[in-house]
């Protein structure tokens, strides 16, 4: 396992779900996640079959016939996993945010609803700019889901929330969001990278660093630490070191691990080469 640790980094190629159970509890006081859509980890799945859940009126046995289609089901297999991990390791204040298309969106949805996690928005990320549908053959997808997610559930709602800094943020490529005015669960953010974000290479699903950064303004904590289960290209801690924040995240795959690491190595080496240009 490859890994680079400095005073406030700490980036490892390894599987998050093998990581996560390592990780002490009440420890991030934010995690983005941008998982794999409808993809799983290489791990293999297993439940006790005399297990309960919380939800939906009550437990739920995991050997009933709905239980069981759905735990067959290598993507919400997953999602049930590093999300359960989640909840443990984040701050009762903290915040998950996790990206999601329809691919994976529902089962976000109801794996959040099963562990107890209340979901305090669902922002839809408008892409202007969005690629046509070449096909001809159904609406183009312009559009991605992010949930704003607490462990507190609905009676403790101690969340984090820079509601004044969240008023002044302010984007000039926002065509919705005006300076001192609240911000709404719709954020019209252009899927263009710039030059210094796209210096060392890219990711396949890389994310603008705009969007983490809106993130961060709305429940980011100086000095306090991020969690990045799955790093890609390392825009979200990047996005995090640049805040004020400890960043920690976990990237299986040689290349983007090291994608990762040249950006963030940027990032402590030069404070004046803005990513958030």
């Amino acid at each position: 396992m490859s890994e680079y640790v400095d005073d406030r980094v700490h980036l490892y190629q390894k599987d998050v779900i093998e990581a996560l159970p390592q990780l002490q509890d009440d420890f991030f006081d934010v995690c983005i996640v941008d998982p794999p859509y409808g993809a799983s980890t290489t791990n293999n799945w297993s439940y006790n079959e005399n297990a309960k859940l919380k939800g939906f009126g009550g437990d739920w046995k995991l050997t009933n016939e709905l239980w069981d289609l759905l735990s067959q089901n290598d993507s919400f297999q997953s999602t049930f996993a590093w999300l359960k991990e989640l909840k443990r390791v984040i701050k009762s204040n903290g915040s998950i945010w996790i990206h999601s298309t329809y691919h994976n969106s529902g089962f976000v949805n109801v794996c959040c609803q099963l562990l107890d996690l209340e979901i305090i928005n669902e922002v839809v990320w408008y892409k202007r700019n969005s690629f046509p549908n070449l096909s001809g053959r159904r609406l183009t997808a312009s559009h991605e889901t992010i949930l704003w997610v607490h462990k507190g559930g609905a009676k403790h709602r101690d969340y984090v929330f820079n509601y004044e800094a969240s008023k002044e943020y302010y984007s000039s490529s926002d065509l919705l969001k005006e300076r001192g005015k609240q911000m709404r669960t719709v954020w019209d953010i252009p899927n263009n990278k710039s030059k210094d974000e796209m210096l060392f290479g890219s990711h396949p699903t890389q994310k603008p660093i705009k969007v983490a950064e809106r993130i961060l303004a709305i429940c980011g904590v100086k000095d306090g630490r991020l969690l990045v289960p799955f790093v890609g290209s390392g825009t979200e801690m990047v996005a995090g070191l640049q805040y004020g924040m400890s960043v920690w995240g976990y990237e299986l795959e040689e290349e983007y691990f090291n994608l990762a690491k040249k950006r963030i190595r940027t990032v402590l080496n030069n404070t004046q080469i803005s990513l958030f240009a």
